[in-house]
C-alpha cells in the first residue's frame, strides 16, 4: 500500500531464512483484513510503501536449523504476531504479548512467499494435507476466527448466558459461531445488512439488532428484562462501538473487546458504577489454533463462509476496494 486507496501488486525480493527459527512457506491463501483497511481509508497513517496482510496459510518450503516441531511439505497455519509459545506469558495463553514476539512478522502475507519468524511457536501443521474447500475455513482461524473465539472467550459466553455482538464485519460473526460453540442459550447480533445477518443467523443467532448507539442499547435492554446482555462482542474498535458494547452489558457482565481501537476513550465515573468486566485488545490466536484446526478439519464449523469474494493476488486492488464500499465482507486473495 502507497497511500490510502492505493494498492500496487509488485515483484519482491524472495525471501530467505534469517534466523535458524524462521521458516519459509508458499502461501495457498490470503486476505484481506478489516484492520487493513484503517490504512486505505487514511485513518492510520502511512510511513511509506508497505507490504499487506497478516493473515495465512501455506505449506513449508524451508525451514531453519533451530525448527523441531515442523517439516517441508507442511501445511501449516499461523497466527498475526509470531511468539516462541514457551515464554511465562505464552505458556498463560497471551502469545501476542510473549516475551521475544514479533508484532507484524507476518506483515507481507498479500504474497505468494512468506519469511515467518519463531516458526515453532507461531505455525500449527494441519493433521494432514487439507481438501481444497477447508483451505478458506483454515485461512479464517489465522485471525478473524482465532479473534472472535477470543473475544467470546474474554466476553465469558457459554451455557446459560446472552450475548450480543457489536459488529458484523467477519470477526463479529465468527463471534457469533464461536460464542454458539461455547454453548450460549442466546446470541443477538447487531447488523443493518442482510447478507451479515443472514449468515449471523447460520452461525447460530437467535435474535437481530439493527438500531445502534443508544438505540441499540436500549433494544438490547429491552430483550433482557431491561439488565443488559451477560457478554458483550465488541468487534469494531470505535468510541461509538466501546461505549454500545459497555452499556449494553449488564452489571457483573463481561465485554470481550478485540475492535482495534482508534481514538477510543473511556469515561472513567461511567465505568466504575457500571460493574461491567473489560477484557480484550489483540487476540492470541496461537492458544486457540490446534482447537480450531480440529473442528475445521472434522467439518464441524465452516468458518470460510465469511469469504463471499475470492480473487487472484494481482487483483488486490479490486477486494480491497469491494471491502471498502461493503460490497464484500471478505475477499480471500489466491496467490
Amino acid at each position: 500500500m502507497y497511500a490510502p486507496g492505493d494498492v500496487r501488486v509488485e515483484n519482491r525480493d524472495v525471501p530467505a531464512i534469517v534466523e535458524p527459527a524462521d521458516a519459509i512457506i508458499r502461501v495457498a491463501a490470503a486476505c484481506i483484513c478489516g484492520s487493513d483497511l484503517w490504512r486505505y481509508r487514511g485513518i492510520e497513517q502511512l510511513t511509506g510503501p508497505a507490504p499487506m496482510g497478516h493473515e495465512y496459510v501455506g505449506v513449508v518450503e524451508q525451514l531453519g536449523s533451530a525448527v523441531t516441531t515442523l517439516r517441508p511439505g507442511d501445511f501449516v497455519v499461523g497466527s498475526f504476531f509470531a511468539s516462541d509459545n514457551t515464554c511465562e506469558i505464552c505458556r498463560a495463553g497471551y502469545q501476542t504479548h510473549c516475551v521475544n514476539r514479533r508484532p507484524g512478522a507476518a506483515t507481507g502475507a498479500q504474497s505468494q512467499l512468506l519469511r515467518v519468524p519463531l516458526a515453532d511457536g507461531t505455525l500449527v501443521a494441519t493433521p494432514g494435507q487439507p481438501d481444497a474447500d477447508l483451505v478458506p475455513s483454515l485461512l479464517a482461524a489465522s485471525d478473524v476466527l482465532g479473534t472472535g473465539w477470543f473475544a467470546a472467550v474474554a466476553a465469558e459466553a457459554g451455557p446459560g448466558k446472552t450475548v450480543a455482538v457489536v459488529g458484523d464485519g467477519a470477526v463479529g460473526l465468527l463471534g457469533v459461531l464461536a460464542a454458539r460453540q461455547l454453548g450460549a442459550e442466546r446470541i443477538i447480533a447487531m447488523s443493518r445488512h442482510a447478507d451479515r445477518q443472514k449468515l449471523a443467523r447460520e452461525y447460530g443467532a437467535t435474535d437481530i439488532v439493527e438500531e445502534r448507539g443508544d438505540a441499540g442499547v436500549a433494544r438490547i435492554k429491552e430483550l433482557t428484562n431491561g439488565l443488559g446482555a451477560h457478554s458483550v462482542i465488541e468487534a469494531v474498535g470505535t468510541q461509538e462501538s466501546m461505549m454500545q458494547a459497555i452499556r449494553a452489558t449488564r452489571a457483573g457482565g463481561h465485554v470481550g473487546y478485540v475492535g482495534v481501537a482508534h481514538d477510543v476513550s473511556l469515561p472513567g465515573e461511567e465505568l466504575f458504577f457500571s460493574g461491567v468486566h473489560l477484557h480484550g485488545g489483540p487476540a492470541p490466536v496461537r492458544r486457540f489454533l490446534p482447537e480450531l484446526i480440529q473442528l475445521i478439519w472434522d467439518r464441524a464449523i465452516d468458518p470460510g463462509k465469511v469469504f463471499d469474494l475470492t480473487l487472484p493476488l494481482d487483483r488486490a486492488a479490486d477486494g480491497y476496494r469491494a471491502m471498502d464500499e461493503r460490497t464484500a465482507i471478505k475477499v480471500l486473495l489466491q496467490p
